[in-house]
């Protein structure tokens, strides 16, 4: 007799190749079904993975290659195990790791698992909360349970089965039925060991940022619905490897309000070059921008000068062309605009040497190192093709500010910009006028300006939402 934990539930444990569940395979299932408080199936078999057992696995889990050698595929006992899993709860200790490996077995299979879990480790959180250790080996010690047969599948499932059992006798059937009942009803999905209740998340607009053992956080993010959001990279990590990584080892999460979208997109650019997280890839400092600056003589050598945009006043961002993270990635762009153009290598600085280019040999130039044309109709040409990569000249005679107000949560915010640069965030009065007579260096960043740029080119923004709060500028740095 087995507790009436749920109407039917299903106690699953795999051992796998390692745990990557959207790479590595499995080895062994064993599952055992409970309908009613009784125990009316038991099944467990070994899997041949189709891969090699890593070393340590084997010593671990003691399955080693040979004995996987003429086991059945997924594939062969994947009928099995969904007509066991059918119409019941699928519960595991760690639900997320064996869910995931079986989704993904299912999915190479163009089968869609569709199925309830309950993770029996948030479970004796909410049973036990005055323990720290909610592992299976954290279980044995605590309750005095014994396995022969620990990191096989089986054994872990009885050990599963046994604490559920000593659970109900400890605390009441009724309240192991009311938290599994709870759980099941969304945070099921939620990682085992995660520390913060989800619940606790408003789903208003803002930055949210995980952490792991460590104070660097393993990424930022943001939405116009927080809670949602954060709750949408938990269902994706069955599928995507990242998402998995960061669930793996995801503790706690911080989030900071903000009243609308500009304000998140901000926050988080300055909070991803600031903390660097380990999982963003976009949205990092740049190290040295730079942009081309093109000469007024039409017969300079070269024409275009390649320029750090940390040096630039402010004021002459009109006369520079693109943002470039890297000189290499300037260069390129060059080149490819020069082939397009036909414009001269040599003349752009991209080549060296006197006389006809290699290009104007072959007729990919016009022509302007050979005297086949103007110096000055070349530079109209190369002014006209770097056109639509031209910085935009800040269209204020000072700093202004958009305002954004959320009715729901009635929070409002001022974000003051001056000269593409994000001065600061303010929501009083006397914050917005410390903020406009700043006289702090003005550091330029490219997703800032295109962001900014998109904001007010675009037709989103209301004119009662721009205030023009004028004051002198400060210098780039």
């Amino acid at each position: 007799m087995s507790t009436a934990m749920l109407p039917s539930y299903v106690v699953l444990d795999l051992e796998t190749t390692g745990g990557n569940a959207t790479q590595d395979r499995i080895t062994e299932i064993a599952a055992v079904r409970i309908d009613n408080g009784v125990e009316t199936a038991r099944w467990s078999t070994l899997v041949n993975p189709g891969v090699r057992i890593p070393p340590f696995i084997q010593s671990l889990t003691g399955i080693t290659d040979a004995m996987v050698e003429d086991a059945p595929t997924f594939a062969q006992v994947s009928k099995q195990l969904l007509e066991l899993l059918e119409g019941a709860v699928f519960v595991a200790h760690n639900v997320r790791f064996d869910h995931g490996f079986v989704a993904n077995e299912l999915a190479r299979l163009d089968i869609s698992l569709k199925v309830k879990t309950l993770c029996t480790v948030r479970l004796s959180r909410r049973l036990y909360p005055q323990h720290k250790g909610h592992g299976l080996d954290a279980i044995l010690q605590r309750h005095g349970l014994q396995t022969q047969a620990r990191h096989r599948a089986m054994g872990d499932v009885d050990v599963v089965l046994a604490w559920l059992d000593v659970a109900a006798r400890e605390l009441g059937a009724e309240a192991l039925q009311r938290e599994a009942l709870g759980l099941l009803q969304g945070s099921a999905a939620l990682p085992p060991q995660l520390e913060t209740p989800v619940s606790d998340i408003p789903d208003t607009p803002g930055v949210y940022l995980f952490y792991g053992e460590g104070s660097i956080p393993l990424y930022v993010g943001k939405s116009v619905t927080l809670r949602t959001r954060v709750m949408s990279h938990f269902q994706a990590s069955t599928k995507v490897a990242r998402e998995m990584r960061i669930l793996q080892e995801i503790r706690r999460i911080e989030w900071r309000e903000t009243a609308g979208e500009l304000g998140a997109l901000l926050l988080e650019s300055r909070l991803v070059k600031e903390l660097q997280p380990i999982h963003n890839r976009l949205l990092r400092r740049e190290k040295q921008l730079t942009s081309w600056k093109l000469h007024d003589d039409p017969a300079a050598r070269p024409l275009l000068q390649l320029v750090r945009l940390d040096e630039v006043n402010a004021a002459d961002m009109g006369q520079l062309y693109g943002a470039y993270r890297s000189k290499r990635q300037a260069m390129d762009a060059l080149r490819t605009l020069c082939e397009t153009h036909q414009l001269c290598p040599n003349a752009l600085g991209l080549e060296s040497g006197k006389g006809a280019c290699f290009a104007s040999q072959i007729g990919r130039c016009k022509g302007v190192c050979a005297g086949r044309e103007v110096p000055a109709l070349h530079r109209v040409r190369l002014q006209m093709a770097l056109a639509e990569h031209r910085l935009q000249a800040w269209p204020h005679p000072g700093r202004m500010g958009i305002r954004e107000h959320n009715p729901h949560t009635g929070r409002t915010d001022i974000h003051v910009f001056d000269q593409w640069c994000h001065v600061a965030t303010v929501h009083d009065d006397d914050a917005l006028q410390d903020a406009i007579s700043a006289r702090q260096p003005l550091a330029f960043d490219l997703d800032t300006y295109r962001l900014l740029l998109k904001r007010l080119t675009g037709t989103g923004l209301r004119s009662r939402e721009v205030l023009h709060l004028g004051a002198p500028h400060a210098h780039s740095a």
